[in-house]
């Protein structure tokens, strides 16, 4: 399959408050914390079947903030810990470039110990269709969920919601054609649901 879910996006304002809001919710660990310095945020991530993950992410308020937005909007995100974006892994990040919508942001290339990526980020932090398009990244290492322990997590469906569901299926159709799992409905108020099984059952996390 050419395009895949790499990982979902759990938000927070603190890092330790949203990685604990995670792990209540989801009963589970996340991994130890990790540092982006290019983007001065930190994150904890937890292995998701069938070959995914999720992260926690947020603002590390102990690094230099850099002189342009933040990826993920961190920038001006607020209020308690939530679900708010998806990332889609390609084989050819410049012809997903191609194919994605004009304002999808500019391909950068990060590196975090052993781990090497490029990613396409906007330059504004926000994402087309208010964050509902996937962020798009390339792997020139093994990718993070190898090294992460099974959690017991299994992500089932992720539903996408906005106001123009048929302009995004549109903009997603060459990324998401084999994913049957996403499902894009109506909505006045655009985001992301995904349903994942946990140890302790079914839960839907937004």
């Amino acid at each position: 399959m050419p395009y895949r879910i790499d990982h979902l996006v759990i938000s927070a304002a603190d890092l330790q408050q949203g990685k604990e809001w995670a792990e209540g919710l989801l009963d589970v660990e996340f991994g130890p914390r990790g540092v982006h310095p290019d983007m001065g945020t930190q994150n904890h991530l937890v292995a998701m079947r069938p070959d995914a993950y999720l992260e926690v992410i947020a603002p590390d308020h102990d690094a230099l903030r850099p002189d342009y937005p933040r990826w993920f909007d961190l920038d001006n995100f607020g209020g308690p810990p939530r679900l708010t974006h998806w990332v889609v892994s390609c084989p050819d990040l410049e012809e997903a470039w191609e194919l994605a919508p004009a304002n999808v942001g500019r391909i950068l290339s990060f590196r975090r110990g052993d781990y090497a990526w490029r990613m396409i980020v906007p330059e504004t932090g926000v994402l087309p269709f208010d964050d509902c398009f996937p962020a798009l990244i390339e792997w020139h290492s093994p990718r993070p969920v190898r090294a992460l322990p099974d959690a017991g997590l299994l992500m089932r469906r992720l539903k996408i919601s906005h106001p123009e569901p048929d302009a995004l299926r549109a903009a997603l159709s060459p990324f998401v054609a084999a994913m049957e799992h996403v499902r894009i409905v109506q909505s006045d108020t655009p985001g992301l649901t995904a349903e994942i099984s946990t140890p302790s059952g079914e839960i839907w996390i937004a």
